[in-house]
Formats: structure tokens, C-alpha cells, sequence
């Protein structure tokens, strides 16, 4: 049924998987656009499975919508902070989950062909085609979602974006994500980067602070 709707709704080609090691073994051979996860996997656990992907190079940008009946924010933030790009909870309508696969597919397309190229200062390269980050000419890893922040504030050109702004543009459908998973990413891209490159205005939110 759900594979129906998707491919109804959805306009995408749906197959399913119903063991970890068989998904993993798909995926070396062609790298999905989108992964919808349930976490209670017969083999492994769903949220070990979410790390995988995020560690093998392959997968590591492809968005990850996690479905699952654990509901408290511990769990979601530890899902979002493993790799997930959304976490839809059960018992969810297929209308809902339509529409958050939607939304997964138009960014992964908006994120394909950003205009803009290449962004330059004196310290970052940001290549958003091969997301792609350097910093002194060294390689800086960043998640996705590490990288989808830090686009959209180079994207602002210096105007500042509250906390629900970033949540809007970055996780999309975003009434489950807490603000301050906002905050963390925040942390870990000064920790990543430096602490010049992004500026916290108490009260408003935050800005990207490019270099001439």
C-alpha cells in the first residue's frame, strides 16, 4: 500500500527491502535518491543502519526519512543527529508521508541545480554540486545537514535567519524537529569550521560572516 501511494503521489520508482544487509547490498549497486527507514529492521537496528549510510561515501548525502513508533524527542534527536533528514512517527497518515518524500525529492533536486556555483572567501571554499568544503585548502567533513545550514547562510548574503527559518528551509516539514537541534548544528559547523564563520545575534538568530 505505502509503495503504491509513493509511486502515485510521489512520481518516484519505489522498491523495498524488508532486511538491512539486502538494502546495503542494493546500494553498492546503484545509490538511491531518497531512503525511507523503518527502524525496526529484522537484522539490525534502524538507527545503526541510519550510521552506515551516513559513513559510506556513496550514501552519504542521499536524504534519509526515518518511520518509526518511538516518539519521545530523545529519539528524535537521535535520529537527526545520526544522519536523518526527517522522522515521521507511528501511526502516520500515507498523505503525510507522501508529502514528506515530496518535499525530500524537490530539495534533493533544488540541491542538484543550485544556481550560484561555487562560494569563495579567504578562508571556505563551498561547492555545493560535490558538497564539497575546504577551509585553508584542508577537507572539512560535513553531514548533509551540516551542509544545508551552512548553504542556506551563505545563501542569505549576510541577512540574518532566525531559528524557525533554518528549520523551514533545511528540514522542511518541521514540526517534530525542537528548535534547538538547530543550535547543535550550529555548534558543530563552528567546531568544524571556526567560530568566525558563523555570528549569533542574541535574539534574532544567526549569519554567515564571509571574508573578502
Amino acid at each position: 500500500m505505502v509503495r503504491r501511494q509513493l509511486e502515485r503521489t510521489a512520481s518516484c520508482t519505489v522498491t523495498t527491502f524488508g532486511r538491512g544487509d539486502e538494502f546495503l547490498a542494493a546500494c553498492e549497486v546503484a545509490t538511491p535518491d531518497l531512503v525511507v527507514l523503518d527502524l525496526n529492521l529484522p537484522d539490525t537496528d534502524g538507527l545503526v543502519l541510519c550510521r552506515e549510510l551516513r559513513n559510506w561515501e556513496a550514501t552519504q548525502t542521499v536524504p534519509i526519512l526515518m518511520l518509526t513508533a518511538r516518539a519521545s524527542e530523545g529519539d528524535r534527536v537521535a535520529g537527526l543527529d545520526l544522519g536523518a533528514d526527517d522522522y515521521l512517527t507511528k501511526p502516520f497518515s500515507l498523505r503525510e508521508l507522501s508529502a514528506r518524500v515530496a518535499a525530500l525529492l524537490r530539495r534533493v533536486e533544488w540541491e542538484r541545480g543550485t544556481p550560484g556555483g561555487v562560494y569563495r572567501d579567504t578562508r571556505l571554499v563551498v561547492d555545493p554540486a560535490r558538497f564539497q568544503v575546504t577551509r585553508g585548502g584542508a577537507n572539512v567533513h560535513l553531514t548533509r545537514r551540516e551542509f544545508a545550514v551552512l548553504w542556506h547562510l551563505i545563501s542569505l548574503a549576510g541577512r540574518v535567519a532566525s531559528r524557525e527559518q533554518i528549520l523551514d528551509a533545511v528540514w522542511g516539514l518541521a514540526s517534530s524537529v525542537d528548535s534547538r537541534t538547530v543550535d547543535a548544528h550550529i555548534r558543530t559547523l563552528r567546531k568544524k569550521l571556526g567560530d568566525d564563520v558563523i555570528e549569533t545575534l542574541i535574539g534574532s538568530g544567526y549569519r554567515f560572516r564571509g571574508q573578502p
